[in-house]
């Protein structure tokens, strides 16, 4: 399995959200400047997200974007889901096409099992989870924001 440039980019979008968290909305081109990414890969980027309520925006010239939830309360599968969909390593454990080994596939289990394991993963890991990590490793660094 490996994870979408698209999700990538979602996760480190939806970090700086999270950081900015309950202070002010937060501005595209900040984000992607911070980020060192494309404003107009991240414009594409926000409307899955918002399509599954995991943010909001704010019109306007103090507009922005802004979680509709704490950190807290997202996890890295929610951002998984709304970007690259659901969380699955093989096709025959997501489409209901069947093959002809279906009644006795023993390697199915195998992949349903991975796909257990990294959903599991991907619930157990918020947001918050990711700002703590930040700060935690930002520590000795001196911030000079106004």
């Amino acid at each position: 399995m490996k994870v979408s440039t698209k999700t990538r980019y979602a996760l480190r979008l939806m970090l700086q959200l999270a950081l900015d968290y309950g202070k002010n909305v937060s501005m595209l081109g900040d984000i992607a400047k911070r980020e060192g990414l494309s404003e107009k890969y991240l414009s594409l980027i926000v409307i899955p997200l918002r399509a599954n309520k995991l943010i909001n925006s704010v019109r306007g010239a103090k507009g922005g974007y802004f979680l509709t939830k704490p950190p807290s309360e997202i996890t890295v599968k929610d951002i998984f889901e709304s970007t690259d969909g659901a969380i699955c390593t093989v096709d025959c454990n997501k489409s209901g096409k069947k093959c002809e080994k279906v009644g006795n596939c023993i390697t199915k289990e195998v992949w349903i099992k991975l796909d257990e394991t990294i959903k599991n993963t991907m619930e157990n890991i918020s947001l918050q989870d990711l700002v703590d990590l930040y700060n935690k490793k930002n520590k000795t660094q001196i911030n000079y924001e106004i």
